[in-house]
């Protein structure tokens, strides 16, 4: 299990202290997670906080009672943490089965790799031996990266505001691809997110504004509270 006591995150602006995030404790026991809440809240912040990318001023990360808060990103990646950012990072000259291959961290077969491919709706014979580069869409990089991610098969797996950047289709194609995952998962998805299908489908969706989380609790008990009357995401965004 994932916790976080009394994390918080100051990064100096114009001279002066700005908190980011204040004094955030709550754990991760959930094996679908969604995190919300306004432009500037945090949220990205706590995702790349929990994957190591950045490290809190003070308080604590724990995974499974050991104490991770100064783990680097490669050492967090040893102890089972993955993450996915909002824009994936294209490899010239990397075929898309030679990074399946990296991500599991042994030999695997072409057979393996397709498999991975067809778990996230992309037909391998058209991708496994193509360079992740320009050539791919931002919504196929996205679900080559989860075909990455459920190759690794680690404890928590981080996922940036998957929506961004990519068409309604290939969004559509995510959400399915999300809720398999849910369905398969053995450990904990963490996903920072405006999207009410994706905090739909959520078992905890944390509410974050502001630096400091507001609400917590299930998607039956969060929504109702988020949504309203409100029609759209984006207007969900701006009501929060």
């Amino acid at each position: 299990m994932l916790e976080l006591r009394n994390v918080s995150y100051e990064v100096e602006d114009n001279k002066t202290q700005k908190e980011i995030l204040k004094n955030i404790s709550i754990s991760f026991d959930e094996r679908f997670i969604a995190i919300t809440g306004p432009n500037g809240g945090g949220k990205s912040t706590l995702a790349k906080m929990i994957a190591g990318i950045i490290k809190p001023t003070s308080g604590q990360i724990l995974l499974d009672g050991e104490d991770i808060t100064d783990l680097s990103i490669t050492e967090r990646a040893g102890r089972g943490i993955s993450y996915a950012f909002q824009q994936p990072v294209r490899f010239k000259g990397i075929t898309v089965k030679e990074l399946i291959k990296l991500a599991a961290g042994k030999e695997i077969t072409t057979t393996d790799a397709c498999k991975y491919l067809s778990e996230v709706g992309l037909c391998a014979r058209d991708y496994i031996n193509r360079e992740v580069n320009a050539s791919l869409s931002g919504g196929e990089l996205k679900r080559i990266e989860i075909a990455m991610i459920i190759a690794r098969g680690t404890k928590i797996s981080v996922f940036d505001e998957p929506e961004a950047g990519i068409d309604l289709w290939s969004f559509n194609s995510l959400i399915k691809v999300f809720e398999s995952m849910h369905e398969k998962i053995q450990g904990n998805i963490i996903i920072i997110s405006h999207q009410e299908r994706i905090l739909n489908i959520a078992d905890k969706v944390i509410v974050l504004a502001d630096g400091s989380i507001r609400s917590v609790g299930t998607r039956d008990e969060i929504l109702p509270e988020l949504l309203g009357t409100v029609g759209s995401c984006k207007q969900l965004t701006d009501k929060l």
